[in-house]
């Protein structure tokens, strides 16, 4: 049977960026790999950003852009028999940050997806620098999202960080926040991964490979399509080289667009190359992709689509720019 990993996570969490370095670890192994984009969003960027992971051993897949969930649903259980008839020896699946687990669960119990995958790892990643003041639907992400993960995986720790004190004060938000979902699971230290991701190691990747999962219930406080406004699209702009970088940390920094967990997406520069490109607060990371569209997707809370708007038009050269 081919195992089936799910990486989850809050909007921002860092999903994508685990997700490379998780799935070279398994191509380092040897193993055969498909890769499974499942996002409700209009724009799949994260594809773009996982083009470097193509190979003979690595197919990339997706399901987007379709925000009925009974669609999505048949779309992701399509793919899922396409990849299942292929024999791959892991398929990882990255769901959007808004995303029902029991989609997950239901479309493996069905015929004939029960006779070709088993559950290998269900991972969540947190970031290690949650806000105090979590919105009650974040929270309700947060909790059901890492319900039944076999291991949390803290992201964005920094050389500087404590890191018993993030694993604290993430325990501090999630458990609290399964009580109010009453789930009877409780997370301790011992299920918190919490290292900075470049001295991860491939016993750490061992570990999470075989980290497998548990089974956990809890009250659906939200639906789904209910919990999709807080991202906002920005796309087919060109700005110059120089303006790039700064007018994204201008966002960030600025409290009226919002509380912005992350800016990513993908952008070319003046000579006409492809730039993929993730930024927090304090952190803006650029590296080149062999082909790109020009799109920024903004993550966060209570995010001001009109305060964005106003800094990205201010340096944006191209005509047919657009925002939604």
């Amino acid at each position: 049977m081919t195992k089936i990993d799910l990486i989850t996570g809050i909007l921002g969490a860092g999903k994508t960026t685990f997700l490379l370095r998780y799935a070279k670890y398994c191509l380092s192994r040897g193993e055969r790999i498909a890769v499974l984009e499942n996002d409700f969003g209009a724009v799949n960027v994260d594809m773009l950003l996982l083009q470097e992971l193509k190979c003979e051993n690595c197919q990339l897949e997706t399901v987007a852009g379709c925000n009925d969930p009974h669609c999505h649903r048949r779309r992701f259980r399509t793919q899922l028999i396409a990849l299942g008839m292929q024999h791959f020896d892991r398929i990882i699946v990255e769901p959007s940050g808004i995303f029902d687990m029991d989609e997950f669960f239901d479309l493996l119990y069905e015929s004939p997806l029960d006779k070709w995958y088993e559950i290998g790892s269900i991972l969540t990643v947190c970031d290690a620098h949650l806000r105090q003041n979590m919105s009650d639907e974040t929270a309700y992400l947060l909790a059901s999202e890492a319900a039944c993960c076999g291991k949390l995986v803290l992201s964005k720790l920094r050389n500087d960080d404590d890191p018993d004190a993030a694993v604290a004060a993430l325990l501090n938000k999630l458990n609290p926040a399964l009580e109010t979902i009453r789930c009877s699971r409780s997370f301790s230290h011992a299920q918190i991964l919490a290292k900075n991701w470049d001295s991860l190691t491939d016993s750490d990747f061992q570990m999470l490979a075989e980290a497998g999962w548990q089974h956990a219930s809890y009250v659906k406080k939200y639906r789904t399509e209910a919990l999709q406004n807080t991202v906002h699209y920005f796309m087919r702009f060109r700005i110059p080289d120089a303006e790039m970088l700064p007018v994204i940390r201008r966002i960030l920094s600025d409290p009226s667009c919002g509380q912005i967990h992350r800016i990513k997406g993908s952008f070319q520069s003046d000579d006409g190359a492809w730039h993929k490109l993730n930024a927090v607060n304090g952190e803006t990371e650029t590296a080149p992709v062999p082909e790109g569209q020009a799109v920024l997707i903004v993550i966060g809370e209570q995010l001001s689509l009109e305060a964005i708007d106003r800094y990205l038009r201010t340096v944006n050269t191209a005509d047919d720019y657009v925002c939604i």
